[in-house]
């Protein structure tokens, strides 16, 4: 791991990607530095992870929830909308 003339920890990763790949990149992004680039990329794809498994872990808990909610029949669903409930 280099440390950075800021003082942050830069650690140096390597990846192999397909060749029409790079040269995509390289077209899309020429002229701006690479490497922040790419750990942009990589901070919105963590960022996309986590809200992922927020989102996964929130849907068990909905459905875990449901489970347990109590079941109404028919009669007490038109009762309540006579009632005026929606």
């Amino acid at each position: 791991m280099k440390v950075s003339t800021m003082d942050r920890p830069i650690a140096t990763v390597n990846f192999s990607v397909p060749d029409d790949v790079r040269d995509a990149f390289n077209e899309a992004f020429a002229g701006q530095n690479k490497s922040a680039v790419i750990a942009a990329l990589m901070r919105e794809a963590v960022q996309r992870q986590q809200r992922q498994a927020r989102s996964r872990a929130a849907i068990r808990r909905i459905l875990a929830r449901r489970d347990r909610a109590p079941v109404a029949g028919t009669n007490e669903l038109d009762a309540a909308r006579r009632a005026g409930r929606p």
